[in-house]
């Protein structure tokens, strides 16, 4: 429920960057597998037209072994794409567990460093800098609350 963007800053504040970074990765990992092994126990009555929405998320549905494994490193990198759907439609797969924790580890170190990083820079900028991103961001929050009010 909590963006891991907060998660990542609070364990980089606390922990500093480096440890931060690995407490925020391995979190990271062991929620997406946890999340896999739960979707896979409770997935049995769900319809998966809602996951034809992507040609690799259909894909993914059929296939396992490396294929799958390419496929998922493929979508966590891709930024766009919600972790909990690629959790979703890899529990719906054949992949087994492992190959889905090797794949998802891989593919979330590049989105996990440049998030990390991109707070370290945050962290250690100007008070200016940081003001100006708060303004931003509570602006963007207002804006989300009241188009979510609206629907």
């Amino acid at each position: 429920m909590i963006p891991s963007i907060f998660i990542t800053a609070t364990n980089i504040t606390f922990f500093g960057f480096h440890t931060g970074l690995a407490i925020t990765y391995i979190g990271e990992c062991v929620g997406a597998v946890f999340s896999f092994w739960l979707y896979r126990k409770g997935i049995k009555s769900l319809n998966p037209t809602i996951l034809n929405k992507n040609k690799w998320l259909i894909k993914l549905q059929n296939t396992q072994g490396w294929d799958s494994f390419v496929i998922i490193l493929v979508l966590r990198i891709i930024p766009l794409i919600p972790s909990g759907i690629i959790n979703l439609t890899a529990a719906i797969s054949k992949t087994s567990i492992f190959t889905f924790f090797m794949a998802s580890s891989l593919g979330m170190l590049p989105g996990i460093f440049i998030e990390a990083y991109s707070i370290k820079q945050v962290l250690e900028s100007s008070y200016h800098l940081k003001y100006i991103l708060a303004i931003i961001a509570f602006i963007i929050f207002v804006y989300l609350f009241k188009k979510m009010k609206h629907n």
